[in-house]
């Protein structure tokens, strides 16, 4: 995995990926900006356009390691651009769109030619425009809707920009964004690969798709809680199929959960980022992880929140754990298995928890080294058949 900086929409990120992951992926898996859509996945079609440093770009046939430092603008991200937003109105006016699947890489190639030409040329147009294959509409409409939009911004007097955005020579992304170029210049190592603290794989605050709320007890004081979980090893050796393989600042960690249910084996390698608050004994992890052989990603977060019970002899530990799965393993991770799945994970989670405060040697581990989803599994069947029996009875 390597570690490298975009500015995403505006938002600078850090990330870890494959060197071998394009860009149009890791827009799409790791910061869920679907706009951008795959259909040849060769550049062809034009279907994965997006901005890169000011300049339209095949995002399918980049590599995202190779855009370290630079400027990235998605579909989403020119929601206020005002030629993108004379764009929509005109491919609605003159009928540009059917299915809307190639759409988003339309307007980001129709902007480059409202930007750049002088006038509404047809031809120019449409030269500038065969790298974006459409199935449904003929190109007509969209012709039209371009030439409309350049007309009008001409008639308003406002001018063409020769360069279109462009702000150095070379091949697109080549430049890496001004900072990373002024870096190089001065012989100074690029983020990514500076002294800096570990990056995480989407430190960014996350929208997770499912969320589960889950609370335990335990018979230790907040203060004696919230310091261990202080403590990143000791709280990944209580925690079933975690593993570190970097924990050297209190902010970031980086490491690997390992899943094996049946044939199915996982280990979801990423990074962390640590948030922690003394006021009020809370806490918050947000990372992202991949997994390598189903290509499948997930990112999260876990928030707790710890209140005293019984004058402080004990504590009450509130978890909300919120997560996205995308990949093969989203699949079969149907949304009420997981929940119980969750649920099972927290309760040992928390058995261990005791075992460590209660004296467990200090590098001691009390979880397994990887979830066995079978045994989860079977507890999961046999509290749900005793639900049902309970309820047949009771019945």
């Amino acid at each position: 995995m390597t570690p490298f900086a975009l500015t995403v929409n505006g938002r600078a990120v850090e990330l870890l990926a494959e060197p071998r992951i394009s860009l149009a992926d890791v827009v799409r898996d790791k910061l869920d900006l679907t706009g951008t859509h795959l259909g040849c996945e060769h550049g062809v079609c034009g279907a994965c356009t997006l901005l890169l440093d000011g300049v339209p770009a095949r995002s399918c046939i980049t590599y995202a390691v190779a855009c370290d430092g630079a400027e990235v603008t998605t579909i989403e991200g020119l929601d206020e651009d005002d030629i993108t937003t004379e764009l929509r109105a005109a491919f609605a006016r003159e009928h540009a769109l059917q299915c809307g699947y190639c759409t988003p890489g339309m307007l980001v190639s129709a902007r480059d030619l409202v930007m750049r030409l002088p006038d509404a040329d047809e031809r120019q147009i449409r030269v500038g425009m065969s790298g974006n294959l459409c199935r449904c509409t003929g190109y007509v409409g969209i012709v039209r809707a371009v030439s409309s939009v350049i007309a009008e911004r001409r008639a308003r007097g406002i001018a063409p920009q020769a360069d279109g955005g462009r702000k150095c020579l070379g091949p697109v992304g080549s430049g890496h964004g001004p900072e990373t170029a002024a870096r190089l210049a001065q012989g100074v190592p690029s983020i990514a690969r500076s002294a800096a603290p570990a990056a995480v794989l989407t430190i960014a605050n996350v929208t997770p798709a499912i969320t589960i709320e889950q609370s335990f007890e335990i018979a230790h004081s907040p203060e004696q809680v919230f310091a261990l979980f202080g403590n990143l090893a000791a709280v990944a050796s209580c925690l079933p199929g975690a593993s570190l393989t970097k924990a050297d600042d209190p902010r970031h960690v980086e490491g690997a959960i390992g899943v094996q249910i049946g044939p199915v084996v996982a280990s979801f390698a990423g990074s962390a980022r640590i948030e922690r608050n003394a006021a009020d004994l809370s806490g918050r992890i947000v990372g992202s992880g991949q997994d390598q052989r189903s290509r499948s990603t997930t990112q999260g977060e876990i928030c707790y929140r710890l209140t005293p019970l019984a004058g402080g002899a004990s504590t009450r530990v509130d978890l909300s754990i919120g997560y996205t799965l995308t990949g093969m393993l989203a699949q079969v991770g149907r949304s009420g298995l997981v929940r119980d799945l969750a649920r099972r994970m927290v309760t040992e989670f928390a058995g261990n928890l005791d075992r460590k405060l209660r004296g467990a040697a200090p590098g001691e581990r009390v979880a397994s080294r990887t979830i066995n989803g079978w045994s989860l599994l079977l507890g999961v069947a046999r509290e749900r058949l005793a639900r049902w029996l309970g309820g047949t009875v009771g019945g």
